[in-house]
């Protein structure tokens, strides 16, 4: 039987409750000052279709968004490998749901060409990467 070439990756979903309002929370999710404050640096504007780069550790990277609901859910495309990040908020009164999805992964076994390793490597390092990230947003809000 062949490996596991027809599956690509599963979605990375992260989930952290915040203590913080909703609107704090969509502040500091979509804005380029609040992303700067814990994800990256960034030319990003809260507009559908902006396109604009994130500064990572391998150099700028491309991105547009893609989809745009205040204060509840942001998309956008990063990057050249066809991935997706959503920032998903849900109001819980005094306190915020904030859900990160990252999704568009290819086959385990594909080799990303900007990092030269592995899908499923990049994908297991970014799993425990955003869980930090989410950390990070979590001391901005609170």
């Amino acid at each position: 039987m062949e490996k596991n070439h027809q599956n690509p990756l599963q979605d990375i979903h992260q989930s952290i409750v915040l203590e913080a309002l909703i609107e704090k929370v969509w502040e500091a999710a979509a804005t380029p000052e609040g992303i700067a404050s814990w994800f990256m640096p960034n030319d990003f504007q809260p507009k559908l279709g902006h396109e604009f780069h994130l500064q990572s550790p391998f150099g700028p990277s491309p991105c547009k968004v893609v989809e745009l609901e205040p204060p509840y859910r942001l998309s956008f495309t990063w990057d050249t490998e066809g991935w997706v990040v959503s920032f998903i908020l849900k109001d819980l009164g005094d306190k915020t749901e904030f859900t990160l999805i990252h999704s568009g992964w290819k086959h385990p076994d594909d080799v990303l060409p900007k990092v030269n390793e592995k899908s499923s490597v990049v994908r297991e390092r970014m799993n425990h990467g955003w869980m930090n990230i989410l950390k990070k947003l979590q001391k901005v809000v609170e």
